[in-house]
């Protein structure tokens, strides 16, 4: 019979799991406690939470959200990271702390509903943000807007300067 701080921790990573845009397992062991609180501050500032959990309980919280694939994810040390607003905030956040350290090292992740391995990780880390392909798209949308006005604008503007050369010429 499992014990109820277990049955309120998997009840708290079901919910957590069903929130999040993404979830992202992490190999962990091995960073020393000021890494891990740096990591965690990090987290802190793009509102991702961190935190480590037993597998057993991360896999029956994951099978109780349809995610029955994780399990090769969930062995050793496993650090978890929640996103709940841009799903590849994590794996910037992974990449900029790594490149000073080795780990941690992201064994797998649930990506808008799809399950990826640890080899996807750079894939999502590569990718742009939210804001930067709105406003990839914002440009995109201008632009034709913007030639189409100075278009029009142009023949408008030489006629008025023809019709003030006109009329200086004839003063």
């Amino acid at each position: 019979m499992p014990n109820s701080k277990n049955s309120e921790e998997v009840k708290i990573l079901t919910d957590k799991i069903k929130d999040a845009t993404a979830v992202y397992f992490a190999e962990y062991h091995g960073l020393n406690v000021e890494d891990i609180t740096s990591l965690r501050g990090l987290f802190f500032e793009k509102n991702i939470e961190f935190r480590v959990s037993k597998n057993t309980l991360l896999k029956i919280a994951c099978k109780n959200n349809n995610f029955n694939e994780v399990d090769d994810f969930l062995t050793g040390s496993t650090a978890v990271a929640f996103a709940y607003d841009d799903p590849s905030l994590p794996a910037k956040v992974l990449k900029d702390f790594t490149k000073e350290r080795e780990l941690p090292s992201v064994k797998g992740m649930i990506f808008d509903g799809n399950i990826l391995d640890g080899k996807q990780f750079d894939k999502i880390a590569n990718l742009p943000s939210k804001e930067e392909l709105l406003s990839k798209l914002a440009m995109l949308l201008g632009s034709p807007m913007l030639n189409f006005a100075l278009t029009v604008k142009s023949p408008m503007h030489d006629f008025v300067n023809i019709l003030n050369q006109l009329k200086d010429k004839k003063d």
